[in-house]
């Protein structure tokens, strides 16, 4: 690593490993626990406190991606031992959702993202306000939605993912709520179809992760599995359209913060 790297994104042997892999762990257990409650924000999450902590944004990147590939799976089992999980759907989000994230790898570097990201999030932003609507007024669930239109929401949400560095659980968890589905098999589906997409991600950008990198992923990964259990809990418990008020203030306010950053 270069000597620009700060400080904390290099640890040293014996008490400040420790340390860091506390911090991370700490990191994990809150990014896991936004996420898996209302199925999007790890890497918001988890990126913000770290960046926040003077750690090298290439190396956070490299933690989140690591660690994702275990927490998703954490995360995907728990909704799904809960009866989150619709396994059509996930099926229908993941395959095509594997797809987008590879082409998105691949053709990353080539996109104009400051076109990219304020049309995703002018489109978040109108899907939030969509599920603010459907939180206010009531409209019960519809099983029918659980399947349709699944594989081009999958697909966007797997290039997004790729080539914003997140971005699965916004799209995909906004639009199948957006459109009518119960929010919590909304939410336990894609976490559980995230998995196979942040695998093939993480493969296709064959990102080398060095030693220093190792502590951030231990403690995300810790983290992560003592949260996703309690997470899929605090979905499970919550009422229906609160979990829908929830999930579409939160992403209001992340799409628009981004909204702004973009035009500022």
């Amino acid at each position: 690593m270069s000597a620009a790297i700060p400080p904390r994104a290099i640890p040293v042997a014996g008490a400040r490993v420790t340390e860091d892999i506390l911090f991370y762990a700490a990191v994990g257990f809150l990014a896991q626990f936004v996420d898996g409650a209302i199925g999007m924000a790890y890497g918001l999450t988890a990126s913000s406190v770290m960046l926040s902590q003077g750690v090298h944004p290439a190396m956070a990147s490299a933690g989140v991606h690591a660690a994702e590939v275990v927490t998703t799976a954490l995360s995907g089992a728990a909704h799904w031992r809960l009866g989150h999980v619709l396994p059509r759907l996930v099926l229908r989000l993941a395959v095509p959702g594997i797809v987008g994230g590879v082409a998105g790898a691949l053709v990353a570097s080539e996109l104009p993202m400051h076109l990219l990201k304020p049309a995703v999030s002018v489109y978040l932003v109108i899907m939030g306000l969509v599920v603010l609507y459907r939180a206010v007024r009531g409209r019960e669930p519809d099983p029918a939605l659980a399947s349709r239109d699944a594989a081009p929401i999958g697909f966007g949400g797997g290039f997004l993912d790729a080539v914003g560095g997140g971005g699965w659980g916004p799209l995909v968890t906004t639009t199948l709520i957006g459109r009518g589905l119960d929010p919590k098999m909304a939410i336990g589906s894609s976490n559980a179809a995230e998995f196979f997409v942040t695998a093939a991600v993480a493969a296709a950008f064959t990102i080398s992760i060095g030693i220093g990198v190792w502590p951030i992923v231990i403690g995300l990964v810790i983290g992560g599995a003592v949260a996703a259990p309690l997470a899929a809990l605090a979905t499970r418990h919550m009422p229906t359209r609160p979990l829908m008020a929830v999930v579409g203030v939160v992403i209001v306010l992340l799409s628009g913060s981004s909204l702004l950053r973009a035009f500022a």
